[in-house]
């Protein structure tokens, strides 16, 4: 059987891992996959053809947490942050042809690595942000989305706020899925959709599923100021392995 985007048996199972991984990952922490598979996959094949997968992926991820997130959702900032990402998608996914997805990339990696500086130097809003400013970081999340970054300025405006944990992560996960929603047909217009984009999701589906499990098993054991810590530390990871990957 050939396998999607002309993979090889090693390229394959290195992103089988990688996928495993990142669903853990987004399954404890919210956020972080797309990220995760999109420069896990710059290893072995052209990391664009994955972008329109790990986009079907987030969408399928979110119908297995849907009923143990949904009562800790604050619907108020995801409606607020999806105002903004409706006038940002559309201008990202053009960027990925004008402007080009390194530096959408680049961009955003250093203004979540100067985010992460800030906060563990232990500054931190002292209350929530209002409307306004969850409009503008939506913008600019769906300016990076069309790059498979769009999350991670919105995981850096989250930590930066006191967002209890559970509903930090459950309002990601929804907000993240409206995104992808809005994201969807954009692409396909833009013709990033093929057959094996397909075939590679419904592949990777039984470790989503495994993923998805285990991280939400562990975050249900964590504390509220390890889980901060640990979203901290994975964005500015994220952010780095952004920025090396696209001034390499």
């Amino acid at each position: 059987m050939t396998l999607p985007f002309d993979l090889g048996f090693g390229g394959a199972l290195w992103l089988a891992i990688a996928l495993l991984g990142a669903a853990f990952v987004r399954g404890y922490s919210g956020f972080g996959f797309a990220a995760l598979v999109v420069a896990a996959s710059s290893l072995v094949t052209n990391p664009m053809n994955l972008v329109p997968v790990v986009v079907l992926a987030d969408v399928l991820m979110t119908v297995q947490q849907a009923m143990q997130i949904r009562s800790a959702i604050d619907w108020r900032r995801v409606v607020a942050l999806f105002a903004g990402a409706l006038a940002g998608v559309p201008v990202g996914v053009w960027a990925l042809n004008g402007i080009g997805v390194d530096t959408v990339r680049a961009v955003i990696s250093v203004y979540v690595l100067t985010m992460c500086g800030v906060l563990l130097s232990g500054w931190h809003f002292r209350r929530a942000v209002g409307d306004a400013g969850h409009v503008a970081t939506g913008l600019v999340s769906g300016l990076a989305n069309g790059a498979a970054v769009g999350g991670l300025p919105v995981a850096a405006f989250f930590a930066a706020q006191p967002v209890a944990a559970v509903t930090f992560r459950a309002t990601l996960i929804a907000y993240f899925t409206a995104l992808d929603l809005w994201t969807l047909p954009l692409m396909w217009a833009n013709g990033m959709f093929v057959a094996d984009t397909f075939r590679a999701t419904l592949m990777a589906a039984p470790l989503l599923v495994l993923g998805i499990w285990a991280g939400g098993r562990h975050f249900l054991k964590s504390e509220p100021q390890s889980f901060r810590r640990f979203a901290i530390y994975l964005l500015a990871s994220l952010a780095v392995l952004g920025l090396m990957k696209s001034v390499l």
